[in-house]
């Protein structure tokens, strides 16, 4: 399992994972996101176990969902901070857990059953 560079993970990635009582896990190189959907809110993130072979555990998309097969597209880590800065905290949350944050400062954490 590829991880990104050593740049993971930072005080603001470690205070996330403390605040709700979570393991920190480095984000790998690549993350899917819904491109299409940038600019809208609220902020959707998922974190699933790393199939074998993959190198994508992370899915983020911005207000409505959809089930569309090109929905996610593969983005280098490191351009998020260009594309989806809001999400860079969270993205050492460990495999299951999902995060919602808005423009407006709501945020909730939590682990998928």
């Amino acid at each position: 399992m590829q991880k990104a560079e050593s740049t993971y993970p930072d005080e603001s990635q470690k205070k996330i994972c403390d605040k709700y009582g979570m393991p920190v896990q480095p984000p790998e190189e690549m993350v899917a996101v819904a491109v299409e959907s940038l600019g809208q809110s609220p902020i959707y993130g998922t974190r699933v176990q790393l199939p074998d072979g993959g190198n994508v555990s992370w899915f983020i998309h911005c207000g409505e969902f959809s089930p569309s097969d090109d929905f996610y597209k593969p983005v280098h880590v490191h351009h998020l901070s260009e594309m989806l800065p809001e999400v860079l905290n969270y993205l050492c949350l460990p495999t299951g857990a999902k995060f919602i944050i808005d423009t407006a400062g709501y945020e909730d954490v939590w682990m998928a059953q």
